[in-house]
């Protein structure tokens, strides 16, 4: 693993721990050659995905992305970081089982779906931007959805 400071090759594992969720392995390394000390997480992968785009472009999967998307919806929300690591876990590894390509629409469902179950607010300030509203009634069909359970 290098090192974040001095971009070293090397480094020693110091202590290793399940993370708080259990998906991923948490792993505290020194540095050989400046002794500094960092953290990494590791986490199983069960395929590199390939995303398709809506033009047809195709880009390899991008965790941080998903996860950038997810933490804007729920911002200023009660939703702990833990519960927005699980549902991006989840999501993961439901688009992992579907294959090595998935398209754009699939992710975007699949974040809906998850953020429904959350919390609403997240889930319509996603959708708004998932599905471009441009009117006030956009925000008010899919308030109305969210209310009916469907």
């Amino acid at each position: 693993m290098r090192c974040p400071f001095c971009t070293h090759e090397t480094s020693q594992v110091k202590d290793s721990r399940p993370s708080e969720d259990g998906a991923s392995i948490r792993r505290r390394r020194q540095c050989e050659a400046c002794g500094a000390r960092f953290t990494t997480f590791e986490r199983v992968q069960l395929r590199d995905l390939t995303v398709v785009k809506k033009e047809g472009d195709k880009e390899p999967f991008d965790r941080a992305k998903l996860e950038r998307s997810v933490s804007i919806a729920c911002r200023k929300r009660d939703i702990s970081n833990e519960q927005i690591e699980r549902l991006i876990t989840s999501i993961q590894r439901q688009l992992e089982t579907r294959g090595d390509e998935v398209t754009t629409a699939q992710i975007g469902e699949a974040v809906m779906d998850g953020l429904k179950a959350l919390d609403h607010v997240a889930y319509i300030r996603f959708a708004s931007v998932y599905k471009d509203f441009s009117e006030p009634g956009d925000f008010a069909e899919i308030a109305g959805a969210v209310g009916d359970g469907s």
